[in-house]
Order: C-alpha cells, then structure tokens, then sequence
C-alpha cells in the first residue's frame, strides 16, 4: 500500500463532523410562525361562535313568528276584523308584543352557556277587503253577500344582537 491509499482509508474511517438540531434562529421563526397560526384559528373560533350564536337567534326568531301566526290562526277570523283592528281613526293597527324571552342551554365551545334573547313582534292584519268574495242568489233574492274568506298576517320579529338590530318577516294566511 502507498501513502495515498491509507491516506485515503483514514478519511473514511476518520468520523466526520456533521451539524444536527436546529438553530437558535430557526427555532425563533417556527415560533413566530406557530403564534401567528395560533391567533387566526382563535379569531376563526370567535368568528364560527358568532355566527352560532347568530342563527340560533335568528331560528328563534321564526319560531316566535310562526307560534304567533298558528296562535292567531286558532283565534279565527272573527278575532281579527276590521271593526276590532282599526284605531280611532279607522287606520289598521299593528299589534305590538314584547318582550317575549326564548333560552337555549348549549354547548358551542369548550364551555356550557346559556343563550337568552329578547325578542319585539310587531303583527299586521290584511283589511278586509283584501280577501273578500262576493257572492249573489236569485232564488234567495239577495243582490250581493259578502264573505271575508282570509286575512294575511305579516310578522316582523326584531331582537338586538350586539350592537344592532336583527329582524325577520314572516308572512301566513288565516283562512
């Protein structure tokens, strides 16, 4: 063997120097990045509660709409002619219900909370007029009857979320 040949087996057989691990710097900017991933799912968990919190108002809100419009329903027709409507000056008066409180108990996060909205209603009545059919005999000898056969209800349901105001309209048809 010549000299360049053990030479040659020494630098294999010699252990080498290798850099491992990471770096001050390196582990500085994974945190850094790690913060900043850390900040946006926080602000996309606030955002995902609000809007939680939003809609079950908002499913509420119809709820209170369509108890209102089934209760009024049940009342009849009767209940809500014109003579028993109208203000003094004969214009059609809105009915105004408020507060009418629903809860829910519920589970959105990490943590049990209880949800407490108040709710404002606010119920027109079609007049009479908008839904009346007329009808005649000869054999009775009557010219015309009149016959109020619906009334159209509009409920406007109104609650405060935050710092506005939400509202939804829901519309049904005695008959």
């Amino acid at each position: 063997m010549n000299f360049c040949e053990n030479e040659k087996k020494a630098a294999i057989t010699k252990p080498q120097k290798s850099k491992s691990g990471f770096g001050i710097v390196e582990v500085l900017i994974a945190s850094v990045v790690l913060g900043f991933l850390y900040m946006a799912v926080m602000n996309m968990q606030g955002g995902n509660h609000d809007a939680l919190l939003r809609i079950r108002a908002r499913d509420g809100a119809t709820e209170v709409a369509q108890n209102l419009i089934d209760s009024l329903g049940a009342l009849g027709l009767a209940s809500l002619s014109d003579d028993k409507i109208k203000d003094a000056a004969g214009n059609i008066k809105p009915l105004i219900i408020e507060p009418i409180v629903r809860s829910w108990s519920g589970q959105p996060g990490a943590v049990s909370n209880t949800i407490t909205v108040n709710y404002r209603a606010e119920v027109t009545v079609s007049n009479d007029n908008e839904y009346k059919a007329k009808a005649s005999s000869m054999l009775l000898g009557t010219d015309s009857v009149e016959h109020v056969y619906a009334k159209r209800l509009d409920v406007k349901v109104s609650w405060q979320f935050k710092s506005s105001t939400q509202s939804i309209t829901v519309s049904g048809v005695i008959r």
